[in-house]
């Protein structure tokens, strides 16, 4: 077998293990990225925190502790605020089933269906045969399966910030050898502060956001905005899919909430209006550094990343993809790699 034939094969067989052991290890290794991802997060808030007044003169390790305690209260709160979401939820569904129906068969009318039956056959047979009770079961395994990734997540969050201190003496101690020690510990500041700034600056942007958009739905009466703001914020990490999606379920709210499509309409565009502002106006504004992808390779990572972990795969494809290519851009073997996958060639 020739030396690049062999190469090319060792190459393939490597990702296809890779990938298996990404599927079949989702239940490890989701809640351990999601924890490495809150982890940068915790890094840049407390670093921000040592530029306020008071807290900033606080030590550093009690700056850490103050950010993972505000990060277990708010998980925690997330996890006891979608538990009592969704028994609302429950509860209103027979009142959005009438809404829905009698939406439907006055837009019916309004197009010219008159013939009661035969709009009464055809609901009977697509629509009405959707019964949103049989959904509460599967919905509250999904909920068990959040709480169990929340607690790791928080588990694995604190652990990873115990072990973080004690990284650079365990470089010295493998490396011995100071001019590399200093080299690998510069590499790894630099890789560091980009992630963490990349991260952060994206995290902040999401919930700038939700923030705008539980204001909008909020005054235009639609129930659950907290919910659904959260929602928006956490699908802004997918990006061109994810906008739509979080825009469409408020839209679907409201049309099940007041059985009106003229408040649908007003939902849809003050919504789409807050994604452009911040997509297109906010965000690049915010991000110091470039750290553009190709379209081809945002989509080849969602389409990787989303089959493999479903939709919370398709929620860290990006984050991911993005901060291998921060790693891949300051390490000057690998910096081709990164040039190629970024959208402008600028890392």
């Amino acid at each position: 077998m020739r030396p690049d034939l062999r190469t090319l094969t060792f190459t393939l067989a490597i990702m296809l293990m890779l990938g298996w052991l990404f599927r079949v290890g989702q239940v490890v290794l989701l809640p351990v990225l999601i924890a490495i991802i809150s982890l940068y997060v915790l890094a840049s808030a407390t670093n921000a925190m040592a530029r306020l007044p008071i807290i900033g003169l606080l030590p550093a390790a009690l700056r850490r502790i103050i950010a993972l305690l505000v990060f277990t209260v708010a998980v925690v709160a997330l996890f006891v605020y979608v538990i009592d979401t969704f028994a609302k939820v429950v509860m209103a569904l027979p009142r959005y089933e009438e809404n829905l129906d009698l939406l439907i068969v006055n837009t019916a009318a309004l197009i010219g269906i008159d013939d009661r039956a035969s709009w009464s056959s055809f609901y009977g047979a697509t629509i009405g045969r959707l019964e949103l009770q049989s959904i509460v079961p599967l919905l509250l395994s999904s909920l068990r399966g959040f709480g169990g990734t929340l607690f790791l997540v928080v588990l694995y969050a604190a652990f990873l910030m115990s072990e973080r201190l004690h990284l650079a003496t365990k470089l010295a101690i493998a490396l011995d050898d100071p001019d590399r020690q200093t080299r690998t510990i510069e590499l790894l500041e630099r890789i560091n502060e980009r992630v963490g700034e990349y991260l952060s600056v994206k995290t902040l942007v999401n919930l700038i956001l939700g923030a705008i958009s539980y204001v909008i739905m909020l005054f235009l009466g639609i129930e659950f905005a907290l919910f659904w703001a959260i929602l928006i914020g956490l699908l802004n990490y997918i990006p061109y899919i994810g906008s739509m999606i979080g825009v469409i379920f408020p839209v679907l709210l409201s049309l099940a909430q007041f059985g009106s499509v003229s408040m649908g309409a007003a939902v849809l565009v003050a919504l789409s209006a807050a994604q452009i502002f911040v997509a297109g106006y906010l965000e690049p504004r915010m991000m110091s550094r470039a750290f553009n992808l190709s379209p081809f390779v945002i989509l080849l990572a969602l389409a990787f990343w989303g089959a493999l972990w479903g939709v919370s795969g398709a929620v860290l494809a990006v984050p991911l993809t993005a901060t291998l290519v921060i790693i891949l851009a300051e390490i000057e073997a690998t910096r081709p790699i990164a040039i190629m996958l970024s959208g402008s060639g600028k890392v």
